[in-house]
């Protein structure tokens, strides 16, 4: 297969050399992985096997944020059009679960329409990653082609009704359906009726598909979405909680009963933020942090999970672990480009609103006193964004459009805090995230050339 070098321009430095290191050897690998024309199958970069020439939906899905951060939007949108289009009532409203360069389903998990590998979140995991990718790049084509539509429409109706045999909304496994249906990630032992992944993810993908139907205006399917996706969570909090164990059950097993033990069913669940309720939340944490993972493709998850979860200690750990040198299969492809990814969103606290917003908030930890990412790509522009601490952030517009720059600080309840833009006080506005963390919020517009930085200094040193 034809292979062309992939560049770059983006890079990162902080005060841990180590982690630096650790990017550019993420930054190389990924692009090292990325094809970038002459296949049959178009722009693609590999996720799955090292040598298997293809890539899988669940390695995409989460490599995506990863390739959009090094400039492989166009390889990303290619190979969810790939997955989406090839959705198919003869396959039960599946698609192909891994394609290959040549535009064919990988032969080691296809046979037929009847015989052929499939894991059931994966549905799921495809439409919450291409709502995340508009959300990053302001690709418009992942809401209005039809081929994506088409996909996210059967797998929320039609796939659900198709696998969901007892009618409670959940698709399950049989062991007759041997390969084709797995209701979960976890592929080791014997394979479960349902996974608690598979309620996580579909709790993400239900939550993006009515994202989807917002900003598109479809308020009628944003309510009806939203509504389905909370009640899916309720169910997850409620009856999928082993409060014996103080943990969540993993699975539910062929014999009607709960399995506890662990891997993608503590920590999937809080990657795909399924848990909101604090006390179990905490208690799924320190069961992630006591089991870990059991190969490089749970670990790859392990910072996002902790990131999102507000454990910035725990995932700073957990990067610098994925990109030792000394770690084994640090070649897999998911290790390289979620590392990036988890270095942005995570630790430099980075998203956008799919229009002109870029929100920041440092992820910080207290062993690293600052961080910079300069030439990322967001939003059809580039930035660099510079944290010294949690309550020092410069911001520069380096192409593009004019963004709106909404920058949020850890909110200290014990102090009066005054918010500096650009050196003059401003007034800044309060808002709680999802964990219940409080913040201070200012604003910015920030036009192509220039630079600004938002402060947060306490009145009382103010003062001195």
């Amino acid at each position: 297969m034809m292979k062309k070098t992939s560049s770059s321009t983006i890079s990162f430095q902080s005060g841990d050399q180590e982690l630096d290191r650790g990017f550019a050897w993420a930054k190389e690998q990924a692009l090292f992985y990325a094809h970038n024309g002459g296949d049959p199958v178009g722009l693609w970069y590999e996720g799955a096997l090292p040598g298997r020439e293809a890539f899988c939906m669940r390695d995409i899905a989460h490599q995506s944020l990863g390739a959009a951060v090094l400039g492989l939007q166009e390889h990303t949108r290619n190979m969810m059009r790939r997955f989406a289009a090839n959705i198919s009532e003869s396959k039960d409203y599946c698609t192909y679960w891994e394609i290959t360069g040549d535009n064919v389903p990988a032969p080691v998990d296809y046979d037929s329409d009847e015989d052929f590998w499939y894991n059931l979140p994966a549905n799921f995991d495809v439409i919450d990653a291409c709502y995340r990718q508009y959300l990053w790049t302001g690709d418009r084509s992942y809401l209005d082609e039809a081929v994506f539509q088409n996909f996210y429409d059967l797998s929320v109706t039609k796939f659900v009704e198709r696998w969901d045999k007892d009618g409670d909304g959940i698709p399950e496994y049989e062991p007759s359906y041997g390969r084709r249906g797995l209701a979960s990630y976890n592929e080791a032992g014997q394979h479960p009726r349902i996974g608690a992944d598979l309620i996580a993810i579909m709790i993400a993908g239900y939550e993006a598909y009515a994202g989807i139907a917002k900003v598109k205006g479809q308020q009628k399917l944003y309510a009806e979405y939203s509504a389905k996706s909370a009640t899916l969570r309720q169910l997850f909090e409620t009856s999928w909680w082993d409060e014996a164990n103080g943990q969540f059950f993993a699975a539910l097993g062929q014999d009607g009963k709960f399995v506890s033990a662990g891997g993608e069913g503590q920590f999937l669940p809080l990657y795909y933020g399924a848990v909101e309720d604090q006390a179990k939340r905490e208690a799924a944490l320190r069961e992630t942090l006591a089991q870990g993972a059991s190969n490089v493709e749970g670990m790859s998850y392990l910072p996002e999970a902790y990131y999102r979860n507000g454990k910035e200690r725990e995932a700073f750990s957990s990067l610098k672990a994925l990109l030792d040198p000394a770690l084994e299969r640090r070649e897999y492809p998911e290790v390289s480009y979620a590392a990036v990814g988890a270095i942005i969103s995570g630790l430099m606290g980075i998203s956008a609103d799919g229009l002109s917003g870029i929100t920041t908030v440092s992820g910080l930890a207290e062993e690293l006193d600052w961080a910079e990412v300069a030439h990322l790509p967001v939003l059809g522009g580039e930035i660099t964004v510079k944290h010294n601490g949690n309550f020092h952030t410069e911001f520069s517009n380096l192409s593009g459009e004019a963004v709106r720059w909404r920058a949020k600080f850890r909110k200290d309840a014990a102090l009066p805090e005054i918010v500096y833009h650009n050196g003059q006080a401003v007034p800044a506005g309060t808002e709680q995230d999802k964990l219940g963390r409080d913040y201070l919020v200012a604003e910015a517009v920030v036009a192509p050339g220039e630079t600004h930085v938002l402060t947060v200094v306490h009145a009382a040193a103010s003062e001195g």
